[in-house]
């Protein structure tokens, strides 16, 4: 029996038009009613899950959410923060330098803003403020506070520019971070500590909820380390090769439902 379900959002959770499907709605409302966790787990600022929480019912009582990749583990009920991992001022300015040399555009949140020190700003910038509707400020690195506290830097561009320009970071760099890519187009920068996998096992811990008991459903390599982790990990029908090649259990597309699928095949039929 899963006690704890983990869902990834963008490319999973969501269709391609951002929205919750009436049959996942009803596998996420019957799984909670059955007494499962259903917990969503993204790579988006707090803000940009709000309002999933309210159409899900997931800011109830009992109710949790991993935003950032993992580095905010938060009770949407109480607001209590069960666990944060952010970078400061010197990291940003360490990153944005190094956005310079590899000539690739970057941005990152704090826990109100989404802001890019770039005058030329990336249409991927604008696009991550309008799907996560964040709101959207120019600041260059000298005008930001020195106690800014930065759940997660993202370089963004077209996907063969971003794969060059991630080939070329110095390994001390990638030492010194944790760097995935969430989409084609966006490669995250987080604290070394943070991931999916660990955000989800620090919340199943708290809860007394065993690693066999957790389910864990994604798509991208953002997911790759929930899913490894995971008693049972989901690989979507959309998701790329590396995520399907270390799922236990591969479901339907997320324009397919996939999530009511696997969670009416694996939890509600037992």
């Amino acid at each position: 029996m899963y006690k704890l379900i983990a869902i990834d959002m963008d490319g999973t959770l969501l269709n391609d038009q951002h929205e919750v499907t009436d049959e996942v709605k009803h596998s996420l409302h019957a799984a909670k009613a059955k007494g499962v966790k259903v917990v969503l787990c993204t790579g988006r600022p707090l803000g940009g899950v709000s309002r999933y929480l309210k159409e899900l019912d997931l800011n109830e009582d009992g109710d949790y959410v991993i935003a950032y990749n993992g580095a905010l583990v938060q009770n949407t009920y109480t607001e209590e923060v069960v666990s944060e991992l952010t970078l400061g001022y010197q990291d940003v300015k360490d990153l944005y330098e190094l956005s310079q040399k590899l000539k690739t555009p970057m941005h990152f949140f704090d826990s109100a803003y989404l802001y890019t020190p770039n005058r030329d700003i990336s249409p991927y910038t604008i696009h991550e403020s309008y799907i996560t509707q964040v709101q959207l400020k120019f600041r260059t690195i000298e005008e930001l506070p020195e106690d800014i506290l930065v759940p997660k830097v993202m370089f963004v561009d077209e996907e063969a520019k971003l794969d060059r320009a991630i080939a070329s970071v110095p390994e001390d760099i990638k030492q010194r971070y944790t760097m995935v890519k969430s989409a084609p187009f966006y490669c995250e920068v987080l604290h070394p500590n943070v991931s999916k996998g660990n955000a989800v096992k620090k919340l199943a811990e708290l809860l007394g909820i065993g690693r066999h008991e957790v389910m864990a459903i994604g798509d991208n390599g953002n997911d790759l380390t929930m899913i490894k982790w995971a008693g049972c990990g989901v690989a979507m029908g959309n998701a790329i090769p590396e995520v399907k090649a270390c799922a236990n259990y591969e479901t339907t597309s997320n324009s397919e439902n996939g999530v009511a699928h696997v969670i009416n095949e694996l939890v509600l039929s037992k």
